[in-house]
């Protein structure tokens, strides 16, 4: 058995899932949500409530794994920039709790659940609904992102 805890990282709204794995075919959704840092206040004091966030998280699931989102350079670098300190201090607290991390890329992602690389948001969500029996398409985006990341590390792992 394992515990994976899955982050989709930002500065703003943070994403997480938590899987629990039974065996190659098994697997459990424990939990999803978003954690927010307070609106409109320095990216030092968001990285700070993004460190007591995630170490709570890791208190209360006592994951095996941290799977985190590779960021990829878009348009703006500054939000890049951002993004990437707060992901820092995420793995930092992975680090320190002995967790192994494993990055997937979006790209990655897409084609593990859809085969199609170019896969929508939508077409993602639709396909953990089904594939987790969930009676609806998983809400907030954020956390919907965090289960597809954490099903794939299920799918690529054996016990």
């Amino acid at each position: 058995m394992s515990i994976i805890l899955w982050i989709d990282p930002g500065t703003t709204t943070i994403g997480y899932a938590i899987i629990e794995k039974h065996s190659n075919s098994d697997y459990e959704l424990i939990d999803f949500w978003i954690f927010s840092t307070t609106p409109k206040i320095d990216l030092k004091y968001k990285i700070l409530e993004i460190w007591k966030d995630i170490q709570e998280l890791i208190k209360n699931y006592n994951p095996d794994i941290m799977s985190i989102e590779k960021l990829f350079f878009q348009n703006n670098i500054k939000t890049w920039i951002d993004v990437a300190q707060a992901r820092w201090v995420m793995m930092y607290e992975a680090i320190k709790n002995n967790l192994e991390i494993l990055e997937y890329t979006p790209l990655q992602v897409k084609k593990a659940i859809t085969s199609n690389g170019q896969a929508k948001k939508a077409q993602l969500q639709k396909a953990i609904q089904i594939i987790m029996k969930l009676d609806t398409i998983p809400k907030p985006d954020d956390a919907a992102d965090a289960i597809w990341l954490a099903y794939m590390w299920a799918l690529n792992t054996r016990i």
